[in-house]
């Protein structure tokens, strides 16, 4: 990967700079050029680095963007991920655990890797362990996405609160992301999307140092839309990201059709 792709479009949003890519992959590269970066730095700094990652579809073209890259020395990086089911099977096909190990974890060195537990029965103890160990490591970059209800995380309408006091948690999953997780393919109806889901919260994910939010794909038009257009509120998680300096967000042509 020789240069970051140039952006067709560059904007502002409040705060928030915005890059517009040709395609999925430069959108994806742009993004995995920018995780390095500030991946590097750290592991220059002190000797290691800590990254949140996202899970989805949306992710794939970054994450695989981010593992193909020289000068990231992977065996420093401390990796977390930001979201799980309760009560899924030990090794199901839509676990997010497993989705990351199949498209990045597996394919680096992780000096350390930190799945969110999906136990129902111990769900509140591992909130607390899991936020504790957030707090011991703190986040250099995370990498996330906006849903099609413009959720962060699983932090959906109306359980989103930008100012939760608890950095992980346990949520009732609204039903339009239970639906998205079927559109993708993850789940083959409704009926079978667990109800509930462990979630790091919006004050976790923008503690880290540096927040890239990639979104790609034309379902997520109204995300992007009501997210950088319509009042920062709780009721669109997403347009949160226009009030703070540490965040860019990453489109491709498809999820920009709706930029003014």
């Amino acid at each position: 990967m020789p240069g970051a792709p140039t952006p067709v479009r560059e904007l502002e949003v409040d705060s928030l700079p915005i890059g517009v890519y040709d395609s999925t992959e430069a959108m994806g590269s742009a993004a995995a050029l920018a995780a390095r970066q500030v991946l590097a730095a750290a592991i220059a700094q002190r000797g290691e680095a800590n990254v949140i990652l996202a899970t989805g579809n949306s992710q794939l073209a970054f994450l695989h963007a981010l593992r193909e890259l020289d000068g990231i020395d992977w065996r420093r990086v401390r990796a977390f991920h930001m979201d799980e089911y309760l009560g899924l099977p030990d090794g199901h096909p839509a676990s997010f655990p497993r989705f990351l190990h199949e498209h990045f974890v597996d394919h680096v060195p992780l000096g350390e890797f930190h799945p969110v537990p999906g136990d129902q029965d111990e769900a509140e103890e591992n909130c607390r362990a899991y936020e504790a160990l957030l707090r011991a490591h703190p986040a250099d970059l995370v990498a996330l996405g906006w849903g099609e209800n413009g959720h962060l995380a699983f932090n959906d309408p109306p359980y989103a609160l930008f100012h939760d006091p608890r950095w992980v948690k346990v949520i009732e999953l609204a039903e339009a992301s239970r639906k998205q997780q079927v559109g993708e393919g993850h789940f083959p109806d409704l009926a079978s999307v667990p109800t509930h889901a462990i979630t790091l919260t919006i004050p976790a994910l923008l503690a880290a140092k540096r927040v890239l939010c990639i979104v790609p794909e034309a379902r997520k038009v109204a995300a992007v839309r009501a997210c950088l257009y319509e009042p920062v509120d709780e009721s669109r998680p997403g347009s949160i990201l226009r009030t703070v300096h540490h965040a860019r967000l990453y489109l491709d042509p498809a999820s920009a059709a709706g930029l003014r």
